[in-house]
């Protein structure tokens, strides 16, 4: 009878041999590198983790992403807490999580300072000159690069051409087309499940040799085994903390104070970014821009270029879209400091469920091994998700090319460095950063010659 014993022992014990400050080390380093979108950000993790430094396998790895990307949020920086969680129990969780989107929500707190603040500069107004046709083109890549993983068969291009048909001629908003991607997929699923299989959009490399600390047979150790309890405590906790936030904005600011009612939109916001943040970036448009004011079109172009070129989840676009919000409407006598308030609200509120999820719900899939289900939702949702991008980029394609209007006339110049992004994108394979980079130094050459101005 000892013989079974031995395993649940050696489990934990290898589990531990990775050192905490190790591991600390190297979240504080994936916060600062973490460039690439959730695809570049993933590929670091797993060189870093499960190719390199033997942490954990390759199985673990993606049984752990298998469960984040069912999830709404950014799945990298769930990823991200998961693993630091399952190494490190609560507190490796909370390093991991918080490491990767504090270095972001510092940058972008400055960048949206230089913006609000130096925007209409020469300087910044070439910058941005350019910077704002790349990101044209660097939606419609996103909206390839998606649908090339996803739309495999008919049925996921109809599911892609009704979301966009929504988005576009009825303006539906966007929770209503989750809902209905969710319903067409859970049908799907029913009837035909060999059309709504799981689409292999994160395959990873073949894990190196040798056995990691936390391999494929390593039993959970003690800290991750599913308790209805714990469960139940973990959700409680998080809910008790997000109504305290909020509570406490109600009382300073009111109800209808724009800290409370950004906490109140950033969390439903969280709640729907099934996909990733392209596909919920229309609904932040939707409430930022038409129904709340708190920042114009041009400006969340903007706000997404930024996003494009700090490390960290796309997503953070919130943390600009806050603070040009409080700045613009201040909660304080300090611009400043009324738009970092704005930023942290909205940052706060966007990432508490994320780390409720990982928290309460890692220890049941770690039970599982291997029997998710459910995944017909989730790529009907992601057909839907392609869709909902290629309006995004036409939104912001009709606020570029046509900066005071259809009857106005097209910028050509744009349109130019539009398509040259777009060639750098798909046909030479260049960076996102790169692209950025290039257009900004084109929109500054072509300002200073007066071109554009």
């Amino acid at each position: 009878m000892s013989t079974p014993e031995a395993p649940p022992t050696a489990g934990p014990t290898r589990a531990l041999a990775i050192p905490f400050a190790a591991a600390l080390a190297f979240w504080l380093k994936l916060g600062f590198i973490s460039f690439g979108g959730p695809a570049g950000q993933i590929a670091i993790m797993h060189s870093e983790l499960v190719e390199r430094r033997r942490w954990i396998s390759e199985q673990r790895f993606l049984h752990a992403l298998n469960y984040c990307m069912l999830l709404p949020g950014p799945e990298a920086q769930q990823l991200a807490t998961y693993l630091g969680w399952l190494m490190h129990r609560t507190v490796g969780g909370l390093a991991a999580g918080l490491l990767f989107v504090l270095p972001s929500l510092v940058i972008l707190i400055a960048l949206s300072w230089v913006y609000i603040a130096f925007g209409d500069r020469p300087l910044v107004a070439g910058l941005f000159y350019g910077i704002k046709p790349a990101v044209v083109a660097i939606v419609l890549h996103a909206a390839w690069r998606i649908g090339a993983r996803t739309l495999h068969n008919a049925w996921l291009w109809a599911v892609a051409l009704a979301a966009f048909v929504a988005l576009f001629a009825v303006n539906l908003p966007f929770p209503l087309i989750v809902l209905a991607a969710a319903l067409a997929g859970i049908a799907g699923g029913r009837w035909a499940p060999h059309r709504f299989g799981t689409p292999a959009g994160h395959a990873a490399a073949k894990a190196a040799g040798g056995a990691a600390l936390i391999d494929d047979d390593t039993p959970p150790p003690p800290h991750a085994r599913f308790s209805r309890a714990r469960l139940l405590r973990v959700v409680a906790l998080g809910v008790a903390l997000w109504a305290a936030g909020l509570g406490v904005l109600a009382l300073v600011f009111g109800w209808q104070g724009l800290l409370t009612q950004m906490g109140w939109f950033f969390t439903k916001a969280a709640l729907l970014t099934f996909g990733g943040a392209y596909a919920v970036l229309p609904y932040v448009y939707q409430a930022a821009v038409e129904h709340y004011g708190w920042l114009t079109g041009p400006q969340m172009i903007a706000g997404l270029a930024l996003g494009e070129t700090t490390p960290g989840p796309l997503i953070m676009v919130v943390a600009f879209v806050g603070y040009v919000g409080a700045w613009q409407a201040p909660v304080m006598e300090s611009l400043f400091w009324s738009g970092v308030a704005g930023a942290v609200v909205a940052t706060c509120f966007t990432f508490l469920p994320s780390f409720v999820f990982i928290f309460a719900g890692a220890p049941l899939i770690e039970s599982t091994h291997g029997n998710l289900r459910f995944t017909a939702p989730l790529t009907a949702i992601t057909a839907a998700v392609v869709g909902v991008i290629v309006n995004l980029a036409l939104f912001f394609a009709g606020h570029v090319f046509w900066p005071q209007g259809l009857a106005a006339g097209i910028d050509w110049t744009a349109l130019a460095l539009a398509a040259a992004a777009t060639v750098a994108l798909l046909v030479a394979r260049r960076g996102v950063i790169a692209v950025i980079l290039l257009c900004a130094l084109a929109g500054l050459a072509l300002t200073a010659l007066g071109v554009v101005g």
